[in-house]
């Protein structure tokens, strides 16, 4: 490596690496040879061969010298065409010695990418809701992309740096000290003027290169929130244009003075030390010369001391700010493993059983729960802020016990924090209680393996959430293996089947980011499309309806009613005229069941549902019952079966091409 590399080496190391001023445990160190033990065989095979490869470089200014001497001695031809083909020999080992370290050392780095990625992909998605409702979605990205290639670069680089670097200095010092003691501690004098403004400018550059990252950062929210659909909306109402292309201009041009500081300081960086290593060079040809032509060195002695130098202040220079380059690989690692030190919380029992076969039942038994504080779920450092929210723990849900039988709907109704969606997220298991019971078909959730809980249990959220695909890739989350007819099966059900054919792509139709391109309740029948696909046991609606219009809400009505036809359901409602055919109805008020029974039964009793009936229709006229999937009747299976519902007319196709009415 020539000094000159070395340089910009030494200037990229120290401008990216990571400040961090945690010490770094014993324990944590052991964790990374445990993810490096995969790789240990490849490991020794790297170190081996960056080793011999450090070796030849010493070699061929040692050769040099002799061939200059062969021909200043006059020696025979063959002499010399003997020590040429031994350096151009040394020359091809020491490429094939390159190439398979490269090679060792792409194949450890990226397939310790490949653990830490699967680790921490595979650990995220076992966490709990809290964690994600609590976490910056790109931090927590980061930590997949830019903390797993810093892990990755303790072995791909730095440890191969540091071994071949050493082996290089041993040698080169060796072999100098050996052909003249006096030259190589002169030299030596000058290396301060070498490794000193490296570390010195390193600093700076990590200075400048951490504030431009800042700008950058800043820059790109700012880009990421005002372009997303609903962020580009507010501007547009209510934003200042001027202002915010102000904002941006100034970061930008912040960005721009840095990169032209940042440019002149690295050329005047590379210019000091290219003059030092002249100045080196010269030391060692005018004392080499003095000594040559008094007899005490000859020719080639001077020769190999100049290119011995180059291998002696390179590896000198690299060594200087290894430790940073060390602690930033293994900052990197710590940041991972505060990831992976994060309890899921919910974990499945070795032992855990399948849902039964059959009609399921839904039961809550003296049911208490509190959120988790943020310290079990979270990370400051994933939440951008300096310390972690102290509150949390309280209790939300004060022994609430009730049971849906199958085929039954019973409906949760109350005000704002009542506990309403806590209550959905503990049946499917989302969350834990912290005591009590819920139970599916008699067997606590605890007992259950999470694959068929999800099988059973199917939810429809207020927000109709969608990933930036296809419909068809959307529908396919739950059943990946449906067939096309099953698919447009399901469409029709949902009332969505004439839409989505009207397209051009038709499944293929890619809805957006979060399902923009969809209407509201275009968004929430595809939701209930991929419902009725997955077919499960046990419906949870929450809010399905709460931020719709009145003819989309009367097409969702529509689409539940087959969704919800002979299965038990439990039915969050914010409007009450969506439950009054609802076998049970539960009104929850600060955690608790104040009143439970029928609608006519709530009613007469004159209590808070009455009160909230009253409040209700008093503010607007209630919505026509053929919009709603209820009034249900009960077979002779035991299963209930929703009163037909009217026929509503599909909103217009235009929704899924452009962003729709909502």
């Amino acid at each position: 490596m020539s000094m000159e590399t070395t340089a910009w080496h030494a200037l990229y190391a120290s401008r990216y690496a990571q400040q961090d001023k945690r010490p770094f445990s014993r324990a944590a160190l052991a964790r990374i040879l445990r993810f490096a033990r995969g790789h240990r065989r490849a490991l020794v095979a790297f170190l081996v061969g960056s080793s011999a490869l450090a070796l030849l470089t010493v070699a061929t200014p040692l050769l040099a010298g002799r061939v200059v001497n062969a021909i200043t001695g006059g020696a025979a031809v063959r002499t010399v065409v003997v020590l040429s083909s031994v350096i151009a020999l040394i020359a091809v080992a020491e490429a094939a010695a390159g190439l398979l370290t490269r090679w060792l050392s792409a194949r450890i780095g990226e397939g310790l990418i490949l653990d830490l990625r699967r680790a921490v992909y595979d650990h995220v998605q076992r966490l709990p809701v809290a964690f994600f409702t609590r976490t910056r979605t790109g931090a927590l990205v980061s930590r997949l992309n830019n903390d797993v290639i810093g892990a990755q670069r303790a072995f791909s680089n730095t440890l191969s740096q540091v071994v071949s670097n050493l082996v290089t200095l041993l040698a080169t010092l060796v072999v100098m000290l050996r052909l003249s003691w006096e030259i190589t501690l002169l030299t030596l004098v000058l290396l301060p003027l070498f490794v000193l403004p490296a570390r010195r400018m390193g600093a700076r550059f990590a200075r400048l290169e951490r504030e431009r990252a800042d700008h950058n950062a800043a820059m790109g929210n700012q880009m990421t929130e005002r372009f997303s659909a609903p962020g580009a909306t507010l501007v547009k109402l209510f934003g200042r244009p001027q202002e915010e292309s102000a904002e941006f201009a100034r970061r930008a041009g912040r960005v721009r003075d840095i990169g032209v500081r940042t440019a002149m300081v690295q050329h005047l960086f590379i210019t000091s030390l290219t003059l030092v290593s002249a100045l080196a060079l010269a030391l060692v040809y005018g004392l080499g010369g003095y000594h040559a032509l008094r007899g005490t060195l000859d020719a080639g002695t001077v020769v190999s001391l100049a290119l011995l130098l180059t291998r002696l202040y390179a590896p000198l220079t690299s060594l200087a700010g290894a430790r940073v380059e060390v602690m930033s690989a293994l900052v990197s690692f710590q940041r991972v493993f505060e990831v992976l030190d994060l309890k899921p919380l919910i974990d499945e029992k070795p032992d855990a059983e399948r849902v039964p076969e059959g009609p399921v039942s839904v039961e809550f038994d003296d049911v208490r729960f509190a959120y988790p504080s943020a310290e079990k779920v979270s990370l400051a450092s994933l939440e951008d802020v300096a310390t972690l929210d102290t509150r949390g723990g309280e209790e939300v849900l004060h022994g609430v016990s009730f049971r849906a039988e199958p085929g039954q709907m019973v409906a949760l109704v109350g005000s704002s924090g009542a506990g309403k969606s806590t209550i959905a997220s503990l049946a499917p298991r989302l969350y834990d209680a912290d005591s009590g019971t819920v139970r599916i078909a008699g067997t606590d959730v605890r007992d259950l393996t999470a694959e068929s809980l999800r099988h059973t249990l199917g939810m429809v959220t207020q927000d109709g959430h969608l990933f930036h695909e296809t419909i068809r890739a959307n529908l396919l989350l739950p059943r990946p293996g449906a067939t096309d007819d099953e698919l447009w099966d399901a469409l029709r059900r949902a009332r969505l089947d004439g839409l989505i054919a009207s397209l051009p792509d038709g499944l293929d139709t890619v809805v957006g980011e979060r399902g923009y391109r969809l209407s509201g309740g275009e968004r929430q029948r595809l939701t209930i499309a991929r419902l009725l696909l997955a077919k499960p046991r046990v419906v949870i609606l929450d809010e399905a309806t709460a931020h719709l219009d009145s003819t989309s809400e009367a097409a969702v009505q529509e689409a539940l009613g087959e969704a919800l036809a002979g299965r038990t359901s439990v039915v969050i409602a914010h409007r009450l005229s969506t439950v009054r055919a609802a076998d049970l109805i539960l009104v929850l008020e600060s955690g608790r069941i104040v009143e439970r029974g029928t609608h006519e039964e709530l009613l007469a009793l004159g209590g808070r549902y009455e009160q909230l009936h009253r409040t209700q229709f008093s503010e607007r006229p209630p919505l026509p019952e053929g919009n709603l999937p209820q009034a249900r009747t009960t077979t002779g299976t035991g299963h209930a079966q929703p009163k037909a519902a009217s026929p509503v007319q599909s909103s217009p196709a235009g929704g899924a091409t452009g962003p729709s009415a909502r």
